[in-house]
């Protein structure tokens, strides 16, 4: 009985061993031949989107299987909630300021035609390079930039969740590729799709993409003028109003509660909410709603039509706060009268890069020397402050990289 128990078991263990390793050598054959399915059923589908059959050589040339490292990305759900402070110390800085005083006098001919032709403000359109490219510097990042055929066919075959939008996004990308603004090898994007130095998604390409160098092709790709340009329609198209704000940071009177949605200025001043420069609201009729996003202890916001239209580039309060924040500064307006609530000292962009630094001498950082302060940043911080006996809490704080400096 035991014997037979034995062979039986034996003789599982090897047909298991033999099917795990059958499966590892055929699944991603499977795959593949699955995902190629995939690619000439929505090959008919292209077609009948006008869609031609050269068009879809170029594009899915060596498109044979999914990028792994999309289906990844688009699985990633990150457990930490950055908090609001985080989120504009890594985007309203020393360095994008400087960056984007520097491209405003190196684009500036471009930038008067643009700013001429759309009537949006320069350095709303730079804050906004500056957000979603870094001036153009994640574009020759070979592990952000990929390419948009496969990724969003990968998208489209397997993920549930955004394959509607990623089957609309691809026949987009196809009709971007057959227009000739673009060859396949530079049709390139985030792991979601989104292009050039501005990051469009392709159907907001093909509503707004414009051609201002007149070279014949709307490149938001490799031509500056061309992909700023193409913000400002976005902008203009969805109501940008030129020569108006975003926005005022005020000050509120302590002690009571405000009302929701929108008032005129006029009236909000009425009941006590002032600019924190003193000085008057230039149009008291215009309209604007309260945002206060670190709470009464952190800078409070009136917010114009401009501010909504921001939104429609990336429907988060945050981020059009930090453009607008940003394009301030870069302008030389300034910045904020009241600093958000951070519980530590803050550190300048080049401090942040110097406690990267330190932080990789003593092992336990190795990744790149940005000043952003990332999931790797803040793992290395807590691990540190884990080794020296500080308060746990991954903040990049003076106080962290004053014990690193000893």
């Amino acid at each position: 009985m035991m014997l037979a128990k034995t062979f039986v078991a034996r003789a599982t263990s090897l047909l298991a061993g033999a099917a795990l390793a059958f499966g590892l050598l055929t699944s991603p054959v499977l795959a593949d031949a699955k995902f190629e399915r995939w690619v000439a059923g929505f090959r008919s589908t292209a077609q009948k989107n006008g869609i031609s059959n050269a068009t879809l050589d170029r594009a899915f040339r060596g498109v044979t299987a999914p990028d792994p490292e999309v289906l990844e990305k688009a699985r990633y759900q990150p457990e930490f909630t950055a908090p609001v402070w985080d989120y504009f110390d890594n985007r309203v800085h020393e360095h994008s300021i400087t960056v984007g005083r520097q491209m405003a006098r190196k684009w500036k001919n471009w930038l008067d035609r643009i700013e001429s032709r759309f009537g949006v403000d320069r350095h709303i359109l730079l804050a906004i390079w500056s957000m979603e490219s870094n001036y153009g510097e994640i574009l020759e990042n070979d592990r952000v930039m990929r390419n948009v055929v496969r990724s969003l066919s990968t998208l489209a075959y397997a993920d549930k969740r955004r394959a509607k939008f990623a089957r609309t996004q691809l026949l987009a990308a196809l009709k971007i590729l057959q227009s000739g603004d673009i060859d396949v090898s530079h049709l390139t994007g985030s792991w979601a799709g989104a292009m050039g130095h501005t990051q469009f998604i392709p159907t907001s390409y093909q509503a707004y993409a414009v051609d201002i160098d007149g070279n014949g092709r709307r490149d938001i790709w490799n031509s500056i003028p061309d992909a700023l340009a193409t913000a400002a329609n976005l902008l203009r198209k969805n109501g940008w109003q030129g020569g108006k704000t975003w926005g005022y940071e005020v000050s509120l009177p302590p002690g009571r509660k405000f009302p929701g949605g929108s008032m005129s200025l006029a009236k909000w001043q009425s009941i006590g909410v002032t600019r924190t420069n003193g000085k008057p609201f230039p149009r008291a009729s215009e309209k604007a709603e309260l945002k206060v996003l670190d709470g009464r202890a952190g800078p409070a916001f009136l917010m114009t039509r401009n501010f909504f239209v921001l939104k429609r580039y990336n429907n988060a309060d945050k981020y059009a706060l930090a453009v607008g924040l940003l394009a301030d500064e870069i302008a030389g307006y300034g910045g904020l009268e009241r600093d958000w609530n951070r519980p530590f000292t803050k550190l300048s962009f080049a401090e942040k890069q110097e406690l990267q630094k330190r932080l990789g001498a003593v092992g336990l950082y190795d990744g790149p020397i940005d000043g952003k302060i990332g999931s790797g940043s803040r793992g290395a911080i807590e691990t540190y402050q884990k080794r020296v006996g500080m308060p746990v809490d991954g903040h990049p704080s003076m106080e962290v990289l004053s014990r690193l400096r000893r």
